[in-house]
């Protein structure tokens, strides 16, 4: 029977192009990691920075079925290097998986380590508890629960709407467990505020702007649910748009100010542009017709996969085209019973896709699809992918930047293995680094 380490030593061997980092990295976001009691945080009290469940839950089981783990939190993500594959440093955010074959434990020596079928293949770093942190509001929420930071402190993460509007088997896209993180959270008795106010959010950013003196943070995403009607008696764009222009007026271009939102109307488009944002994310999720249909029924149902196509390249006459960049998840094209039954026809879709996007100057990124256990689609693909899809998907990727000219998208950091910090996928690792600027 062949172990997970002759899969990703095959890979490495067959790919010699895609950095064996990414190899790895890709298979610990597909299928997640174990972690030993020694390696768990004690959550907000102790020296490292606990996962701060931010949007999803990335995570493989429950919380209930999770054990010590949803007790003492793992770290938000961590950090990889060394070893036999002489790892440059890699971020990987963190999705638990107690049945993973990876585990992360002190090998003895008090080093903290990754393991692969038993041996140690990595050092690993574990994020340090950011001084931001240990600070609360003055109603005594945490800086983690309101502004969580994610790619080891670049990314500001508000989530300021925990549910999704598209809601049920007959509209919840079918890999999103966004309401049902938010219902475990709740049921665990975890602060986890629905629809965070303005006045919360500006506070946790004045104390990360206090405290952060290194400067460590360099954007803010806002993001939450699909609104089909309204919230707070307004429709998505102002919804969203109402924290960007509060940021923007009390630290005007401190951060790169990112918004995830439904494909909208340009109209709407402009009013994110005017309220501060500089980068749009219209997700279209997935490129295939009929697995669009089949896999996001609510926004076939609101908007339609022709209709959100248009609307993104739209969009790019508001931004500029590098400053749209919409999301799909990656894996999903493989999904059982409708996905595509082979790695080629799914790689052809998807470049398929790519290619449409960046032939018009928009650079698409993408999430690698974590199969989580509450969703439909992670019900019955418990393995996710197969790790040959994603990692092809990497060379497709780069194949098709380069054919059209495109660099690396604004927002997500440096490019380039060992500089990379963008942690759910490693597309960033497997972009070219960036050319050092030469002196005057």
């Amino acid at each position: 029977m062949q172990t997970r380490t002759d899969l990703i030593e095959d890979l490495m061997g067959r790919f010699p192009h895609i950095p064996r980092e990414a190899v790895i990295k890709e298979d610990l976001l597909r299928g997640g990691m174990a972690f030993d009691d020694s390696a768990l945080t004690d959550n907000e009290n102790g020296e490292v920075k606990p996962k701060s469940y931010f949007i999803f839950s990335f995570d493989h089981r429950t919380l209930p079925e999770l054990g010590t783990a949803a007790l003492r939190r793992p770290p938000e993500e961590i950090v990889l290097t060394g070893g036999p594959y002489e790892l440059r440093r890699t971020v990987v955010s963190v999705r638990v998986n107690p049945d993973s074959p990876y585990r992360v434990a002190d090998s003895g020596d008090g080093v903290l380590r990754l393991h692969l079928d038993g041996r140690p293949i990595a050092d690993v770093g574990l994020p340090p508890m950011p001084e931001y942190y240990r600070h609360t509001l003055s109603n005594g929420k945490s800086v983690m629960e309101v502004a969580p930071t994610i790619q080891w402190g670049y990314l500001i993460y508000l989530t300021v709407f925990r549910v999704c509007q598209y809601f049920g088997a007959k509209e919840e896209c079918q890999y999103c467990d966004i309401n049902h993180n938010w219902r475990q959270h709740k049921a665990a008795g975890r602060p986890y505020t629905g629809v965070k106010p303005v006045d919360e959010v500006l506070e946790a950013m004045e104390i990360i702007e206090r405290y952060d003196t290194s400067g460590a943070s360099k954007a803010y995403t806002l993001t939450g649910g699909s609104v089909t009607s309204k919230v707070d008696g307004l429709a998505e764009a102002d919804f969203y748009g109402r924290y960007a222009k509060a940021i923007e007026e009390r630290f005007p271009g401190r951060w790169i100010g990112k918004v995830v939102a439904q494909a909208l109307p340009r109209e709407d488009v402009q009013r994110f542009h005017d309220y501060g944002i500089r980068i749009y994310h219209p997700n279209y999720e997935v490129w295939d017709k009929r697995l669009f249909e089949l896999y996001c029924p609510g926004k076939e149902r609101y908007v339609g996969r022709e209709e959100w196509h248009r609307r993104i390249l739209d969009s790019a006459e508001v931004f500029g085209a590098r400053n749209v960049i919409p999301n799909f998840v990656a894996g999903v094209e493989m999904a059982e019973p409708f996905g595509f039954r082979t790695v080629d026809e799914a790689i052809e879709s998807t470049t398929e896709g790519l290619q449409f996007f960046m032939s018009r100057g928009i650079t698409p990124r993408f999430t690698t699809w974590c199969p989580e256990p509450t969703t439909p689609l992670g019900r019955t693909n418990p393995q996710g992918a197969p790790l040959e899809y994603h990692i092809r998907l990497l060379e497709a990727y780069r194949a098709t930047m380069e054919a059209n000219g495109l660099s690396s998208p604004p927002g997500y950091g440096p490019p380039g293995a060992g500089n990379a910090v963008f942690s759910v996928s490693s597309f960033m690792d497997t972009l070219p680094a960036a050319e050092p600027v030469a002196a005057e």
